[in-house]
């Protein structure tokens, strides 16, 4: 390979525009936020990070061309880990939001070109400049008819010796070319069949089932939509609004709440570990759930809320607690203690929740 040529990769989310304009802000830049991250930690050839430039990434490597097959090796594995996250986003949510039901609609596009960068320094940051910067991202306003492919301009084409006869499962190359400021750029493109890709197995979490009655339920009426109450409760940045006592919320600030979540709650320098869970409700309800097995003397404590429609702007919440308790201490301790204390701390932390929601809206 010349030694002298750098490789210019730019990994671009499609339809980012539009599931921005149609959805809800900020669950949508979460799930951006997490698709680029997935596409970072994809990154298996040593590409260096030049930029992050809102659905997309800049990723260049000096001074050296991988070979055709670590090229398209490298664009399978971001490829597959891209959609297989978002199999991940669209089987585990508890969000019925336009953001969190319309992720699996996005999808991916890849452009690599190749030349003789320079570089300039910005802020202390070093970050490639020039001719070649310019034409790959000209390149990503191109005629495929696909929002979901992988692009090679020609330079890097010729070097890697890449024709536009290559074929595999996976790929099938064909010849393209755009004029942009009446200078004629080549390509290659493949469009990806996401059926060909071997997506990553995941663990999907099961509608959690009991035989046995819940330990208490309370109830109260919201005078607020139920996804907004659902938004209020699942996002654990209003937590510290409505949950008293609790000295500190640990939590991923870029990720969307789903089933198996975590999140941790520190208590007096205890650390309680809870996950998301979710149960069957009835048609209509939304069920959100949490589980840990953290507070002694239980085994496991469940906690659900349930949230019924009434109006376009009001919805009932019904909050269900389960114990598991196997030994016969156990379940007398929290017979005799737990279960009188944290029905109080539930009820006091739903009216701190209703407090929080009316003032919130007035």
């Amino acid at each position: 390979m010349n030694m002298n040529l750098s490789l210019l990769f730019l990994p671009d989310i499609s339809g980012f525009t539009k599931f921005i304009q149609t959805t809800e802000a900020e669950h949508s830049q979460h799930v951006i936020a997490e698709l680029l991250e997935v596409l970072i930690n994809a990154n298996t050839e040593g590409l260096h990070l030049a930029e992050i430039e809102g659905d997309a990434l800049f990723f260049y490597k000096e001074k050296e061309i991988p070979s055709l097959e670590k090229l398209l090796a490298q664009v399978e594995q971001m490829f597959t880990a891209f959609y297989s996250h978002l199999k991940l986003l669209e089987n585990n949510r508890v969000c019925p939001c336009n953001a969190c039901s319309t992720a699996h609609n996005l999808q991916l596009k890849i452009i690599a070109h190749c030349g003789d960068i320079q570089f300039i320094n910005v802020q202390n940051s070093r970050k490639p400049f020039g001719k070649e910067v310019i034409e790959v991202h000209r390149l990503m306003k191109n005629s495929v008819n696909s929002d979901n492919y992988v692009l090679f301009s020609s330079e890097l084409s010729d070097i890697i010796h890449l024709s536009n006869t290559y074929k595999t499962k996976l790929y099938h190359f064909k010849s393209g070319s755009n004029t942009y400021d009446g200078k004629e750029l080549s390509y290659l493109y493949s469009i990806i069949d996401k059926k060909e890709l071997k997506l990553k197995p995941y663990q999907q979490a099961k509608k959690i089932e009991f035989k046995k009655t819940s330990a208490f339920i309370i109830e109260k009426e919201f005078p607020v939509a139920a996804n907004e109450l659902l938004e209020f409760i699942t996002n654990f940045k209003y937590r510290k609004y409505w949950i008293a006592d609790v000295d500190d919320f640990e939590f991923n600030i870029n990720e969307v709440n789903r089933i198996g979540t975590e999140h941790i709650c520190v208590i007096k320098d205890k650390h309680l570990n809870f996950i998301t869970v979710t149960k069957k409700g009835k048609p209509g309800q939304l069920v959100y759930g949490e589980m840990t097995t953290s507070p002694p003397p239980v085994d496991a404590l469940y906690q659900f809320h349930i949230i019924s429609p009434l109006t376009s702007s009001s919805c009932k919440l019904e909050t269900e607690v389960y114990f598991e308790a196997k030994s016969p201490i156990k379940k007398l301790l929290t017979f005799l203690f737990l279960k009188k204390v944290l029905k109080k701390n539930t009820t006091h932390a739903i009216i701190n929740l209703f407090n929080f929601v009316t003032t919130k809206y007035h």
